[in-house]
């Protein structure tokens, strides 16, 4: 399975510390090399990656990367890159099987929380997130983090930043699907932002978006200097 990583935003947040949050070092290594190499720890051997802002910087990087690894990563520009983070799912769109991982290239993780997750079975079209139901996580910014509320037996209700009621944080991993691309056109062919909340909002009501309890595994969403102060005090 391929792993699908979105690097095109500018984090802003980050700017006093890199110009390219992708390139944002944690003990010395950028961001994304770290989530690249948990996830290849995890199982995942072939990565695309979307770039959008400091998009030449960030593609030199992987391919340098990619020859001392010895994997495969392939790049796609997103030229709408000040859009919402689907539009670069969608930009990878030709380049994807059906079933592909789905990670954001700032949000750190345990490996074992990607390999359990694709472990986990999936019914056909299915979208697995996995999730963090700690609502206590010191870890985690409120004010930031996207929300989700699922019923018993794991499956999404809603999804996103603003929801009042939820029982979870979205950890930005995925195991996803092309129904996902499909969702995100529609979203956008009907006027909306194309998140990828907005896709997963829309699957979630055709009963083909479950979570996957993370239990106490480590993750952290890298967005700001406090994110990145957590960040180099508990990375290896």
């Amino acid at each position: 399975m391929k792993g699908l990583i979105v690097a095109a935003g500018q984090g802003t947040r980050l700017r006093d510390i890199a110009a390219s949050k992708p390139l944002a070092k944690v003990r010395g290594k950028p961001l994304i090399e770290r989530v690249i190499d948990t996830a290849h720890a995890a199982g995942v051997t072939e990565f695309v990656v979307v770039t959008g802002y400091e998009g030449q910087r960030v593609e030199a990087f992987l391919r340098r990367l990619a020859m001392r690894r010895g994997f495969a990563i392939t790049t796609v520009r997103n030229a709408d890159w000040t859009l919402a983070n689907g539009h670069s799912v969608i930009a990878a769109d030709a380049l994807l099987d059906d079933r592909f991982v789905l990670m954001m290239a700032d949000h750190l993780f345990d490996p074992s929380l990607l390999a359990d997750l694709l472990a986990a079975p999936a019914a056909a079209g299915e979208v697995l997130l996995a999730v963090d139901r700690r609502l206590d996580n010191p870890l985690v910014d409120l004010e930031d983090v996207t929300r989700v509320e699922t019923d018993a037996a794991g499956a999404i209700l809603r999804i996103g930043k603003l929801i009042e009621s939820y029982n979870a944080f979205d950890t930005g991993v995925f195991v996803a699907s092309k129904t996902l691309i499909a969702a995100l056109r529609e979203d956008i062919a009907e006027g909306g932002g194309g998140g990828i909340s907005a896709g997963m909002t829309r699957l979630a009501a055709r009963g083909l978006a479950r979570t996957f309890d993370i239990g106490a595994r480590f993750w952290l969403d890298v967005d700001d200097a406090a994110a990145h102060r957590h960040a180099q005090r508990l990375s290896a």
